[in-house]
């Protein structure tokens, strides 16, 4: 659990850097979350 399965990216313009990289997989880890808490909410779980 918590690992990646598969990451796509394309910088359209301006390549970000690793930082930037690494502060959208913490945003996506953290709204994957909420979205596994809601779906246990509504299934009961």
């Amino acid at each position: 659990a918590g690992g990646f399965v598969e990451v796509q990216g394309t910088a359209e313009g301006t390549p970000f850097t690793r930082a930037e990289m690494d502060m959208l997989i913490g945003l996506a880890q953290s709204g994957i979350g909420r979205l596994i808490e809601a779906q246990r909410a509504v299934l009961g779980r």
